[in-house]
């Protein structure tokens, strides 16, 4: 009998010593907790990548809109100069020549603001089919596939070619 009274009475110390385990319903709701916190983390994470995509296609727009605007004020200081030479009463050779060249320096002023780099190869140069466009190829006492003449200039902005310069080059001897 005494067997069975130690038994049936509980040991208050060996209770106190083992973590008592959650139950399901607990356990549960332990569960359900994290997976809202997730959820609104995912949702969060969500929504600023879709504010960053919206974000990055704006300012692309806005740089297609707005890219040749650089070149745009370079080029209103030109218009303007070309307008007054216009408007001048009674023009001589002389002034109009003047006139001409300063607006052709305001002009190439704004080229080098917007890197619009000439492409204006020199006689005896290699043929570079990246950057010329050779319309003829003549006879010459140069090496073959070289220029011998430039028709028209080429341009650049930056490293992108606009437009190739036209050329004659060599012929084969």
């Amino acid at each position: 009998m005494q067997d069975q009274e130690n038994q049936a009475v509980p040991n208050p110390q060996a209770d106190a010593a083992a973590p008592a385990e959650p139950t399901l319903e607990e356990q549960l709701a332990s569960t359900e907790a994290r997976l809202a916190e997730m959820h609104d983390a995912f949702m969060r994470a969500k929504a600023d990548g879709e504010n960053i995509r919206r974000r990055a296609q704006e300012d692309v727009a806005k740089a297609h809109k707005f890219a040749v605007e650089s070149f745009a004020e370079a080029m209103v200081p030109v218009k303007d100069s070309l307008e007054t030479a216009l408007t001048v009463e009674a023009p001589t050779i002389e002034s109009l020549k003047e006139g001409v060249e300063l607006t052709l320096k305001q002009l190439h002023a704004a080229f080098e603001r917007n890197r619009l780099v000439e492409v204006l190869p020199v006689q005896g140069e290699k043929l570079d089919p990246m950057k010329h466009q050779a319309v003829a190829v003549v006879p010459a006492e140069q090496e073959a596939n070289t220029i011998v003449s430039v028709l028209q200039k080429g341009y650049m902005i930056a490293d992108r070619l606009l437009r190739p310069a036209i050329v004659t080059t060599a012929q084969a001897k």
